[in-house]
């Protein structure tokens, strides 16, 4: 065996991570790990680059690190270099947090919440542009963004789909992201094809946020409903370890249900109920992470019994736009989240969510819009607080966190108690 495979199988054993799990955590194909991992004698068998080479001694060196300081040690690095890619401000993947690095951004987040419900404003990023590259259809995610980066007193730049971009002539995905660095300051990409954001990022040293690339990864929309979930139970005394969550629908193509998986594994003891039709299920390498990580794990087609005792409801809608040629099958309106159901089977205090949009439309089967007035209906609640996340993101990654409470003054205008005339008492109380 070559010292390549060596290396690379030694760090996946150290790890304790999965193909796919350690190609995400590089940034990389898992074809391309695949390559590096045949032997040398293989007709394709490849050279891994000299900089993978080197990223991988760093995270091996990060995790050393980290094990030397003990459970109840702390790594005084910036939380930018904690949660870096490949040495860079760039948030591709949920794999680049622990436990500890995402309870730091959500003490940021909790720090924007008053600037993030119009209370407060501030200009630490005032003079920075955001580049906002969407090659697949958005508008929460890309508002969002913008939003977020707006609030922190900077300005945006955008463009949606490839109808309107240079890549539409031919340009390739390198080209576009080094000449739009030269224009921006930091860029939020969607894209269409998984691993597409990754090439983005390692065209350039500026900061870079994965907004979605295909089936593979959402990671701000995970870290925005883990925040959501954690907001949620501190309201009602509860802890995400040892919780139950039920996942339900497109678990498949669901690039939202992937990220967040992942990163309640890292928690304790959970239960994790994942309701979805045969052709749908949870691909097989998420759920050997979870199982790992000593989680429990039930899969059901039966929606009543997969939400019975669940803390947590997070539905999701059908990825369409990702079948190819294949047919939806087991989709009925049994399958729908409505409120009869959750009366009958969830608890009082159950926390309903959904990444959005959710499909209105007469035989969607999503989630209901029956539970609109219904107070454990989080939906909203959940999108509101994508504002603070973003705006901890982009003060992270461009190393400005410390500045914002310092830099904060009253709004010089009046908002609503509550945005919606629907919302419940709780919402946006602390």
């Amino acid at each position: 065996m070559s010292q390549q495979q060596d290396i690379l199988r030694d760090a996946m054993r150290r790890l304790n991570l999965t193909r796919d799990a350690f190609s995400g955590r590089l940034g990389v194909r898992r074809r391309a790990l695949d390559t590096w991992l045949l032997p040398a004698d293989s007709s394709e068998s490849r050279a891994m680059p000299e900089m993978v080479g080197k990223f991988v001694a760093e995270i091996l060196q990060r995790e050393a690190l980290g094990a030397a300081a003990g459970p109840g040690g702390t790594d005084d690095r910036p939380l930018a270099q904690r949660i870096g890619a490949e040495g860079k401000p760039q948030l591709l993947s949920v794999a680049q947090f622990d436990r500890g690095s995402l309870e730091d951004l959500f003490q940021v987040a909790d720090i924007m919440q008053p600037i993030a419900r119009r209370q407060k404003v501030t200009r630490i990023l005032e003079g920075a542009v955001l580049g906002s590259l969407f090659f697949e259809a958005s508008t929460r995610t890309r508002v969002s963004f913008g939003a977020a980066f707006c609030r922190l007193g900077g300005t945006v730049c955008d463009t949606t789909g490839f109808t309107f971009s240079s890549m539409a002539k031919g340009e390739s995905i390198y080209d576009t992201s080094r000449v739009m660095s030269g224009y921006v300051d930091a860029l939020v990409v969607r894209h269409p094809e998984q691993g597409s954001v990754a090439e983005f990022a390692r065209a350039t040293n500026i900061p870079v946020i994965n907004a979605g690339d295909g089936p593979g990864e959402h990671p701000s929309q995970a870290i925005l409903d883990l925040y959501t979930i954690q907001r949620e139970f501190s309201r009602m005394g509860k802890l995400v370890d040892g919780t139950h969550v039920a996942m339900v629908g497109d678990l498949k193509y669901g690039r939202t249900v992937h990220s967040l998986i992942r990163l309640l594994a890292l928690y304790r003891g959970l239960k994790f109920t994942l309701i979805a039709p045969p052709s749908l299920e949870m691909p097989a390498y998420l759920l050997e992470l979870v199982a790992r990580n000593g989680h429990v794990i039930e899969q059901t087609t039966s929606l009543q019994d997969g939400l019975r005792g669940a803390d947590v409801v997070y539905a999701t809608r059908i990825q369409k736009e990702r079948f190819a040629g294949e047919e939806i099958e087991g989709y009925t309106p049994e399958f729908q989240v409505c409120k009869a159901l959750v009366d009958a089977v969830c608890k009082p205090d159950t926390i309903l969510m959904h990444p959005l949009p959710r499909d209105g439309r007469p035989g969607a089967n999503d989630l209901s819009v029956d539970l609109n007035h219904d107070p454990r209906l989080a939906i909203f609640r959940q999108t509101d607080n994508g504002i603070p996340v973003r705006m901890a993101l982009f003060a992270v990654l461009m190393g400005v966190e410390k500045q914002v409470a310092r830099s904060m003054r009253d709004a010089g205008w009046r908002s609503p108690a509550h945005i919606g005339p629907d919302d419940a008492d709780f919402d946006g109380l602390d």
